[in-house]
């Protein structure tokens, strides 16, 4: 369909215009453009966008490994180590378990904050080792 192939390419950028382009009316092409058969000719175009696209984004990134900035060069490296699943650990992520049930409280304040828990009497001992 020449009206998806000059959107597809960026001649025209809107539906208007590449009605315009191809003598149609815009509803008319809108319209096309919304049945199933459109739309999966719109979705196969896109992917086999999509896959030449990938051959030479994966080159280019792979050139900028070694670009002269350095920080260029360091964001390309990553990239392609986290593509293949190299990342370096997470850092500074807090747990927070909200409604966990606890299994001991240790209270150290010296006062029972609640007289019917059970009490474990506990003494320090020193060992020299």
């Amino acid at each position: 369909m020449r009206a998806c192939d000059l959107l597809a390419s960026g001649e025209c950028r809107t539906v208007t215009a590449a009605a315009e382009r191809v003598g149609v009316s815009r509803e008319w092409l809108s319209r096309l453009m919304q049945r199933s058969h459109i739309q999966a000719f719109i979705a196969r175009k896109s992917r086999e966008n999509i896959q030449r696209g990938m051959l030479r984004a994966s080159h280019r990134v792979v050139e900028l490994i070694d670009a002269q900035s350095e920080h260029v060069s360091l964001d390309a490296s990553k990239h392609v180590l986290a593509i293949e699943g190299i990342r370096p650990p997470d850092q500074g992520q807090v747990s927070v378990n909200v409604g966990v049930s606890v299994g001991y409280v240790i209270d150290l304040s010296g006062q029972a904050s609640n007289p019917s828990a059970t009490v474990i009497d506990a003494r320090l001992t020193h060992h020299d080792e």
